[in-house]
């Protein structure tokens, strides 16, 4: 490990270093199967940005100049055989099938020191420094366009949902009569105004979307700002999610953060309409923290918070079935959360019209093991 030390050393010391790639796994049960470090600047200091690469996912870590030579060694000695380290003054390949008698092999250099800056800046559909007008009325922008600081975090979340919503495009309707979307729990409708804008004034989709809320205070300040905004086909209507009825199918259902039961009763009617996308991030799942049983589990489950936390992943496990069952194409995805909840499980469902022939017996199968009887039982 010496000869490799003094490599990674020299290498971080004169800043020449531009990725360091490990790969080759020692052993099978490693969950991860590569990893790339890289410089970046963040807030004038240099750290190491550490990506791991997963079968189905990829995460990243932060690390500081004392921490990654160990962090290096410990990937060497137990995990990794292979080392490809980029350098400003050439490539250098590390075989360590023996850490301690290690190949190292030169090349001249193949890439070059880019920017470390972290941060750098990311092509939104709604664009900082661009005056947006729903934006500068609910207080995110300034009247130059620009992104108030403190609300920087609601930004990102709303172009967050407007990056979902795109890749979702294709599979909503393409005639021309009007995209009819409905917003149950719309509150102050940050992203409703957004979903509106996106698709009215950027897109040149005609739309009908109506946001349903419960506090009448915020009904009236949303109608208020999308009758000043002149948004047509924009409305906002006091109600509750349970006892919304309305004959007129939804091409779309959106339904953030609906607490517990509420989020069940939005997609019992979004399938009844044979909604084409259903983007649903549910919030406060108690309905089953009572009802589930498990002897097995019982040492687990007499601790609350991860009792908690697992009835979350069972119930919207078990909505993500019921979805497949009646012919949706279901992804749970990672959302941005808000400032009142943690939650930040977003199901997309995107019809098909093809059921899953298992999904069925999966839902039956964990219903039976659980003993739990979810609302969703309903569709």
């Amino acid at each position: 490990m010496d000869k490799i030390n003094t490599l990674f050393t020299e290498t971080i010391e004169n800043g020449s270093l531009i990725k360091i790639v490990f790969s080759g796994l020692r052993k099978k049960t490693i969950p991860y199967h590569r990893v790339t470090v890289r410089p970046v600047l963040i807030q004038a200091e240099v750290f190491y940005q550490v990506e791991f690469q997963y079968s189905n996912k990829v995460t990243h870590e932060n690390l500081n100049e004392e921490q990654l030579l160990p962090f290096c060694n410990h990937l060497i000695a137990g995990e990794f055989k292979q080392i490809n380290l980029f350098c400003t003054d050439g490539d250098y390949q590390i075989l360590a099938a023996k850490p301690d008698k290690p190949r190292i092999l030169k090349k001249p250099p193949s890439k070059e020191l880019s920017s470390l800056e972290h941060n750098k800046k990311k092509q939104y559909i709604l664009p900082d420094h661009t005056p947006c007008d729903f934006l500068i009325r609910l207080g995110v922008m300034d009247q130059s366009g620009n992104v108030i600081q403190k609300h920087y975090a609601k930004f990102r979340q709303i172009n967050r949902f407007l990056e979902i919503v795109s890749d979702a495009l294709d599979s909503l309707p393409k005639q021309q009569k009007p995209l009819r979307i409905i917003d149950f729990g719309c509150g102050k409708a940050y992203l409703t105004f957004a979903l509106y804008h996106y698709l009215k004034k950027q897109l040149g989709r005609n739309v009908e979307i109506i946001g349903l809320d419960l506090k009448k205070d915020v009904i009236d300040f949303c109608s208020r700002i999308a009758q000043d905004l002149n948004y047509e086909g924009l409305q906002f209507q006091l109600g509750d999610i349970a006892d919304y009825t309305d004959e007129e199918k939804a091409d779309m259902v959106v339904t953030l953060h609906a607490c517990d039961t509420a989020t069940d009763y939005a997609l019992i009617k979004a399938v009844g309409w044979d909604a084409s996308v259903i983007l649903s991030v549910p919030c406060c799942q108690h309905e089953l923290f009572d009802q589930m049983s498990s002897e097995l589990h019982a040492p687990m489950m007499k601790h609350g918070i991860l009792k908690e936390r697992f009835c979350a992943i069972l119930t919207d496990g078990l909505r993500s079935l019921k979805l497949e069952q009646r012919g949706y194409q279901v992804t749970l995805i990672e959302f941005t959360s808000l400032e009142h909840t943690s939650k930040n499980i977003m199901i997309r469902a995107i019809k098909t019209g093809k059921p899953k022939p298992e999904a069925e017996e999966e839902y039956l199968r964990l219903k039976e093991y659980w003993s739990v009887n979810p609302t969703i039982d309903q569709l």
